[in-house]
């Protein structure tokens, strides 16, 4: 069956709010971050969901927390596969560093975008295949979403270059029925709420995801 997945970037942190790369780093929320965390779990609330769950890093985690007590829903359970992409010996940096020192964009110890997209997929297929035919909150980041974006819809150049927002959602569907089992855009109406005018600024996306 049909399994829905609400993937949410986590609210603000002081990392976010500095233009610091994340990545593999655990960082916290902030207040802000709460704030925008309890925002998303209020859009989230107009719907019906199985399930909350969330990357092990503690910025996410809390996320996927907050949304589920206002859901009235267990405590997320955490997947590794989850997780941020690594950004190497760039995390840490801003852009400007990373520009700085790594010119020719060869940061060493970053994972691939082929790398990330593989583990993020396989992890959100044991997800939909755990909760089959259910609607699940998958609290997650930037990268992370970002991969799932372009691979379900490729060659769409708005979704491709515009960032992921913190606290923003975006919907999709495990589509078993496919001769893969793939990942569909499933645009829920909430998606565009929760990033639409008035929301939370663009410029905290991780600055290496927004380069083409």
């Amino acid at each position: 069956m049909t399994t829905l997945l609400y993937l949410v970037r986590h609210g603000e942190t002081d990392w976010n709010r500095q233009r610091r790369i994340q990545g593999s780093t655990d960082i916290p929320l902030n207040d802000t971050g709460r704030v925008q965390a309890a925002d998303a779990a209020g859009l989230l609330h107009r719907r019906r969901f199985d399930a909350v769950v969330a990357s092990p890093l503690s910025r996410a985690a809390e996320t996927g927390a907050i949304i589920a007590e206002r859901l009235g829903l267990p405590l997320p359970s955490t997947y590794d596969g989850l997780a941020e992409r690594s950004y190497g010996e760039a995390e840490g940096l801003t852009d400007s560093e990373v520009r700085e020192r790594y010119p020719h964009d060869d940061v060493p110890g970053r994972e691939s975008r082929a790398a990330l997209l593989a583990r993020v997929t396989e992890t959100l297929g044991e997800i939909a295949v755990r909760f089959d035919g259910g609607t699940v909150v998958v609290a997650t980041h930037g990268a992370v979403i970002r991969s799932v974006v372009n691979a379900a819809a490729p060659g769409t150049a708005d979704r491709e270059h515009t960032p992921i927002r913190n606290g923003s959602i975006h919907s999709f569907r495990w589509d078993p029925e496919r001769f893969h089992a793939e990942l569909v855009r499933f645009d829920d109406p909430i998606d565009g709420v929760s990033d639409g005018p008035g929301r939370y600024a663009f410029e905290y996306q991780n600055p290496l995801e927004r380069r083409s």
